[in-house]
């Protein structure tokens, strides 16, 4: 083969060929090297604090001057436009949706109100709004603990670290209004120091000691599903320990995991939330026990967290970060389902409203069940039955029941664990049969032998008056205190935050 030199010589065009095929590498290289250096920049920039501030710093918006883009997604929370076939981010009046819930809590705050929950920005709100807090105006006090405050602000963490634990439960809810302002944030999950996750709240860290687990040793993985454990779980109030009259928030799980192992954990200690109003059985609410039904499923025995359907990475301006718009995997399919599954996005929902609506069909069954065992222990009651003979079928009453709401409140369980949260209402299928069956033989045996008159509970406010609640005078309390007590809280917590300390770098 000829020398280059030669070959241009006999060729010219080919030197410009080559000439200008050497300017379009070296402008390419340029360009590279560009990109390169411009994604460093905003990485340094990304992760070079701004302000510093200490650990128990509650407001959002002062984490975000350090991590902006992490911020800004998590803001997108007040987005409540997304409706999947069953709920999404909306406030959705679930008594008007199905008034029977009103009959199954009759007696308990929950048949006044209860509203589909919306994104973590409205968690203050919500709790303020929604009528089983009350309306304690001047001497008047809520029927909810403070520990109610627990899960719904970065301001929790502050005024544990500042009274104590059990103090900051002790009392009624208004008691801490003014220090609890700020909604669900950074300061829950993250170790101001290094933005490390860190369990805020000692609930869960109490739990995993009392079961012999060590919360130090599990990995950052876990670790995203940990924090969201923290709020998403079932709880009670323990008020004989670990201080005696204090409503001391605790995990029941000692006993394991399922319906059934807590279920054993509450009937042990003769624990009941509530006693209905209707059938007189010892109640069971199960509140939100989304931890405990994923901890069935097949996401995690893949190794697939919390974080990582309901909070996906994503990037943005060369920078791959945690997308804290939490919020269902429905609206967000491309970065949460499709990174694993290469189905296409209609079919994946399709698949989760198969899997929704397969589950809604049997707990709806039963919740009619319950229902009809309530109205009709009623009216055993009335005819005199004594406690002797509806012992067992109020058991029956309240261990079907927790079963429903097991599966209803654990919040997308139907999909996290369908195979789990199928069995645990067809159990409860047959023991509220079961439970119905021996309130059949023993009205029969008190002279009655026909069928139970059933009300009329059509809509929600049919429901409620049915149960005797005064909705009127609830709402109109409730406006009172929303226009007369939450601009002095908000006050007094402003004039507060304006004595916390940051420093600019």
């Amino acid at each position: 083969m000829k020398p280059i030199t030669e070959q241009i010589k006999n060729k010219p065009i080919l030197g410009w060929v080559l000439f200008l095929g050497t300017v379009v590498v070296v402008f390419l290289l340029g360009m590279l090297a560009s990109a390169v250096m411009e994604r460093r920049a905003e990485a340094v920039f990304a992760y070079t604090p701004q302000v510093k501030h200490s650990q128990f710093e509650p407001r959002n918006e002062v984490w975000g001057k350090n991590f902006p883009r992490q911020y800004q997604s998590y803001k997108n929370t007040s987005d409540t436009s997304f409706r999947s076939m069953y709920n999404g981010g909306a406030m959705i009046d679930m008594l008007e949706v199905d008034p029977r819930l009103v009959i199954l809590w009759a007696g308990y705050g929950f048949s006044k109100e209860y509203n589909q929950g919306r994104g973590h920005a409205y968690a203050i709100d919500d709790v303020r709004n929604i009528l089983r807090t009350g309306a304690p105006v001047g001497q008047e006090k809520s029927p909810m603990p403070n520990t109610c405050w627990t899960c719904k602000s970065p301001d929790v963490p502050r005024v544990m670290n500042e009274i104590g634990v059990a103090e900051f439960y002790k009392g009624s809810w208004e008691e801490k209004g003014h220090e609890v302002v700020n909604h669900i944030g950074c300061a829950d999950c993250h170790d101001a120091e290094n933005m490390n996750l860190r369990i805020s709240r000692p609930a869960l860290l109490e739990t995993f000691t009392r079961i012999g687990k060590d919360i130090n040793k599990v990995s950052h993985q876990e670790m995203r599903s940990l924090v969201c454990a923290q709020c998403h779980v079932e709880y009670y109030f323990n008020k004989e320990t670990p201080v005696k009259g204090v409503p001391y928030l605790t995990f029941p799980w000692d006993n394991g995991f399922s319906a059934e192992a807590m279920e054993s954990y509450y009937d042990q200690m003769e624990f009941s939330d509530w006693t209905h109003q209707l059938s007189k059985a010892p109640m069971l609410k199960a509140q939100h026990p989304g931890y405990e039904v994923y901890m069935t499923g097949v996401h995690a025995k893949r190794g697939v967290s919390c974080a990582d359907c309901h909070m996906p990475y994503k990037n943005e301006g060369g920078q791959k970060f945690t997308d804290h718009h939490i919020q269902s995997p429905l609206n967000n399919v491309a970065n949460s389902c499709q990174v694993c599954h290469r189905e296409e996005t209609e079919r994946l929902i399709q698949d989760v409203y198969e899997r929704q609506t397969k589950i809604i069909e049997n707990r709806d069954e039963l919740e009619k069940l319950l229902v009809h065992a309530h109205v009709e222990a009623e009216f055993a009651w009335k005819k005199g039955a004594t406690e002797a003979q509806m012992k067992d079928i109020l058991m029956d009453i309240r261990h079907a029941q927790w079963r429903w709401d097991y599966a209803a409140a654990s919040h997308g369980g139907s999909f996290h664990s369908p195979v789990e949260i199928g069995r645990v209402i067809s159990t409860g299928i047959t023991i509220a049969q079961e439970g119905r069956i021996k309130l059949a033989r023993l009205l029969a045996a008190l002279g009655h032998n026909e069928a139970i008159p059933y009300p009329d509970i059509s809509t929600k406010a049919k429901a409620q008056k049915y149960i005797g609640l005064p909705m009127d005078e609830l709402n109109a309390s409730k406006k009172i205190f929303l226009e007369q007590v939450i601009p002095q809280w908000d006050a007094k917590a402003a004039e507060r935050e304006k004595t916390y300390e940051i420093t600019n770098f």
